[in-house]
């Protein structure tokens, strides 16, 4: 017996909070997303799902790399 937490909906989380709620499918979105959430008024939460098996590669890699505007 036990109890099994899934992730959260980090999108609806968000919205609920009165911010905008956004989520990346690939890392080709990033960039993208985090134009639009600079260039729009309020708060936004980006939900950025990673496998487990890139846990280097992605957060100190692929992402500095990627998120890096014009």
């Amino acid at each position: 017996m036990g109890l099994d937490f899934g992730n959260p909906d980090f999108v609806m989380y968000a919205e609920s909070h009165g911010a905008h709620g956004h989520r990346i499918e690939s890392v080709d979105q990033l960039v993208p997303r985090m134009q639009d959430c600079h260039h729009a008024p309020g708060v936004h939460g980006i939900d950025v799902p990673m496998d487990s098996s890139d846990n280097d590669r992605v957060p100190n890699r692929a992402i500095p790399e990627k998120s890096r505007l014009p």
